[in-house]
Order: C-alpha cells, then sequence, then structure tokens
C-alpha cells in the first residue's frame, strides 16, 4: 500500500503528545528547514516535530507507522546530499532531533561519551575537553551538524587518517526503529560477539532503517602538542611519499594530510580576506599536514621538522613552513578549511565527493582532471582533499566568463557522469563521506554492484516493510 498524508486526526494526536514546543505547522517556523543545506532541493511537509526524549520519538514513530505516513528525521540539517529534506509533495513529517541535546555522560574510566543525537558537534568538543579527553572528528559544520546525524551519515572529516569515519568511533546506539521499537544498544561493550552488528547498520543508513536518538562514541586523550605543517612539492605522487615518510618518523601523531592544488590556494588567498600566503615561492602542489601528542609523549614537531628536513635534503619537497604558535597554525589551516567558501565565492560548480584507493588518488587526482577537461573544453577542475584516506573533492567549474547556473543545468548531469565512471573505473566510491541521500541516488543505481543492491533493498524491506522512514533516499 503507498504511503498516505497524515489525517487531522493523526496531526491532532501528534500536537496533543508534543506540545507547544514539539509540534508546529506555521510555515515561518518550518521554512528554515525545508532547504537543503546547498540550497538546491526544497521540500514541504505536512509538519515540524521536535520531540525531547527517545520515549516521543518512540510514539511518533509508532502513530506514523499505524497511520502508514512517512517521517524525514533530521538533525542540523547539514546535508550535502540533501538527505534529510522532505519530499516536495508535503505528506511526509518532518522530525527535528534538535531539542534532544543532552550530553549524558562523559566517563573518563572508559573513555566513552554518551550524547543525544540533537547534541551540536562543538558542544561534545567542549565537553570532551572539560574532562580532559576529546572526540577526534571535525568537520567544516562542526557548529551545526548533531551527532544523530553524523553518525546516520557516517561523517567523515580531517581525522579519518588516524581515527577513521564517524562509524569506526561509535561504540553504542540508541535508536527507535521503524515499528516504533526503541534499540537499547548504548552499553559501550569493545567486544560483542552476538550475531548481527545493528550498531553498524544503524550507523551510515541515513535515517532509512531507524531513528537514532543518542550514541556512545569513542575519546581520546585530550591533544598536548601539536606541529602544523604547509608544504610546497611538485606532485601528488611527491605528497603520498611524503605521508609515509613522515608516518614512519612520527608513528602514529600524523592524523592529517590534506593536499591542495596551487589554483586551490589561489582562490582562497583572492577570496577570503584573512588569507596569507603561506610559503615564498609558487608551487604546483601543497599539502598541510598536522602531528599531534597527548601529555607526555614526545614532541611530535620535533620528530616532524627533522623528517620534513630530511624530505628537502631529498628533493622530496620544494619548501616548508611550520607554525611557531597556535596562531600561526590557525592561519594554516584557515587555508584548507575556507577553500569551499572560496570556491563558492568565485562561482557555482559541479561538486563530487569521491573516494578511491590512497595508492591510486595521485594519479586519478591529475588523470581524471585531464579526462575531464579534454571532454569539456573550458571547464576548470579543483580537486583536492584528504589524501591520508583516498577522498577527493573534485569539483568542476564552468568555463571562465560562462553563468554557473544555466552550465550546471545544462552540463552538469554529463559532467557528474564521466566523474563517477572514471572514480569507478579506479575502483573508488561516488561518496567518500557525504552519503548518498537523493542527489546521488540515480547516479548510485547506475553504478552499483547488484549485489549490494539486493541487499540493500532486503534490508530496508525486513526492518521497514512499509518504507515509511526517509522515503527517496540512500536505498535506489
Amino acid at each position: 500500500m503507498p504511503l498516505a498524508p497524515p489525517s487531522a486526526d493523526l496531526l491532532a494526536r501528534l500536537a496533543d503528545r508534543l506540545g507547544p514546543r514539539g509540534f508546529t505547522q506555521d510555515p515561518a517556523d518550518m521554512a528554515p528547514w525545508l532547504t537543503d543545506w546547498r540550497g538546491r532541493i526544497h521540500g514541504a511537509a505536512a509538519a515540524l516535530l521536535s520531540p525531547a526524549a527517545v520515549e516521543e520519538v518512540a510514539d511518533v514513530v509508532r502513530m506514523a507507522a499505524e497511520a502508514r505516513v512517512a517521517i524525514v528525521p533530521q538533525g542540523g540539517n547539514t546535508s550535502m546530499v540533501a538527505g534529510a529534506t522532505p519530499s516536495a509533495d508535503g505528506s511526509a513529517l518532518l522530525v527535528s532531533l534538535r531539542r534532544m541535546r543532552a550530553i549524558r555522560s562523559v566517563s573518563t574510566r572508559d573513555n566513552v561519551a554518551v550524547a543525544e543525537a540533537g547534541v551540536i558537534l562543538s558542544d561534545l568538543h567542549d565537553a570532551a575537553a572539560a574532562h580532559g579527553r576529546r572526540f577526534p572528528l571535525s568537520l567544516a559544520a562542526k557548529g551545526s551538524a548533531t551527532i544523530g546525524g553524523l553518525v546516520s551519515t557516517n561523517a567523515g572529516g580531517t581525522q579519518v587518517l588516524r581515527f577513521g569515519p564517524m562509524r569506526a568511533l561509535v561504540l553504542g546506539i540508541e535508536a527507535v526503529l521503524p515499528t516504533g521499537e526503541v534499540f537499547d544498544g548504548l552499553s559501550a561493550l569493545r567486544k560483542d560477539n552476538r550475531g548481527y552488528d545493528l550498531r553498524q547498520l544503524l550507523a551510515g543508513a541515513e535515517g532509512t532503517l531507524g531513528i537514532i536518538t543518542a550514541a556512545s562514541l569513542r575519546l581520546s586523550p585530550a591533544i598536548a602538542q601539536r606541529a602544523v605543517a604547509w608544504i610546497g612539492l611538485a606532485s601528488p605522487e611527491d605528497a603520498l611519499a611524503l605521508l609515509r615518510r613522515l608516518e614512519d618518523a612520527t608513528g602514529e601523531a600524523v592524523e592529517s594530510f590534506e593536499i591542495v592544488p596551487a589554483d586551490g590556494l589561489d582562490l582562497v588567498l583572492r577570496h577570503i580576506e584573512r588569507a596569507r600566503p603561506p610559503l615564498a615561492g609558487r608551487h604546483a602542489w601543497h599539502v598541510l599536514v598536522e602531528a599531534v601528542a597527548p601529555a607526555g609523549a614526545a614532541d611530535p614537531g620535533e620528530a616532524l621538522g627533522a623528517a620534513l628536513i630530511a624530505a628537502a635534503e631529498e628533493g622530496l619537497i620544494e619548501d616548508a613552513v611550520v607554525a611557531a604558535n597556535e596562531a600561526q597554525a590557525d592561519a594554516l589551516w584557515l587555508l584548507r578549511e575556507e577553500m569551499s567558501e572560496a570556491e563558492r565565492i568565485d562561482g557555482m560548480a559541479a561538486k563530487h565527493d569521491v573516494s578511491v584507493p590512497v595508492s591510486a588518488m595521485p594519479r586519478f587526482m591529475d588523470s581524471a582532471r585531464g579526462e575531464v577537461e579534454r571532454a569539456f573544453p573550458g571547464v576548470r577542475v579543483l580537486a583536492f582533499g584528504h589524501l591520508g584516506d583516498g577522498n577527493v573533492h573534485f569539483n568542476v567549474r564552468p568555463p571562465a566568463g560562462v553563468e554557473g547556473r544555466p552550465w550546471l543545468e545544462g552540463q552538469g548531469a554529463a559532467v557528474s557522469r564521466l566523474v563517477h565512471d572514471l572514480t569507478t573505473a579506479a575502483g573508488g566510491s561516488l561518496s567518500a563521506e557525504h552519503g548518498i541521500g537523493q542527489t546521488k541516488l540515480a547516479e548510485f543505481a547506475r553504478l552499483a554492484d547488484p549485489a549490494r543492491v539486493t541487499a540493500m533493498r532486503a534490508i530496508k524491506a525486513a526492518l521497514d516493510p512499509n518504507g515509511i522512514l526517509n522515503p527517496g533516499k540512500l536505498v535506489p
């Protein structure tokens, strides 16, 4: 049976259950949450529901399941693929987890924090720091992205090289299943061999299998000292060789290794007022590296500096600067963190979040750029990203002087198709850290291994037979 729009009776019961703070149909209150993060996809909803506790979420899902009404879960609404945006027909209930903002516990004995779904990432960072710990995942949207959304999308970030994506940091999950049952899996067991791992199934499911209401998250010792360097070099191949050299020299101290082409740095210097050139000369490629250490460990700056001197003497790198203080370190990070903003100011682009094997990434960045620029004369490719984990942000800008929106409408799909084909041919994925959502659904269906799609559909049908949770996302 098809899904139905909510009846007046259902809306009245939901309003009664959630109260005025938890239920609204006011267009002004709902409007900010009906458009995706990039402003491309606009949806509608019958009501915006904001439960404040897991029991309220369970009641909402139970009532919606009985009435066969769609639910779209939403956290900070920072999805890059419109994964939390409802469809335009207005038949779904938009369920916001933003009122569930409690950090239930922080244990230094277990090195675990239990945070509700609506906790903002930067607030979790602060809470961990207050206990001498840190949560080792960070990204540009840390001031608005929420824990539930980060778990649901298996978010990445700049520390994946050392700690892995969000899924690797999740020790337990509390979630409401499509039936309205509560899965209480918050116990942060390091070993638990009781069959299927529902935590890992729910992480990365984009809200299609359950609504995450809380998570137990792995903490690490606080950083006592860090060393940040900016390096100029000739090629991505040299950059990968440098990464392996630095890992040998510093052990596990290196946790961020970002690669940036010259034209990417040029964009930041042109459009970001606070940005300053990090090196005196011009280099075809740049690397930003951060090495860290907890209290009592050796200074990572000494090992990093010595390794860079040796690399320069051997001709592996052309120039480098190591930040002398925190202000300089932040200034170097600004050059990488503001790249997306600089690109946005410069104009529209066809953006791709792809991944390939780490060993294939240097060649891919050069060869894929060449193939795309030959296929679409005049386009300008900006490929940068996390070399340590194979994640390439492969963005294609229209030819100089061409208006962005008409070009994207006319050429964007063909450009993306080629980029995704090249990625697949390199043994990669069309989604490294942003997810599938709805904007990548058609391409995912086109390129995915049939066995993967069959399994995903079977899991969705088994756990959500009525298809009420986040329909039209992730599952082709």
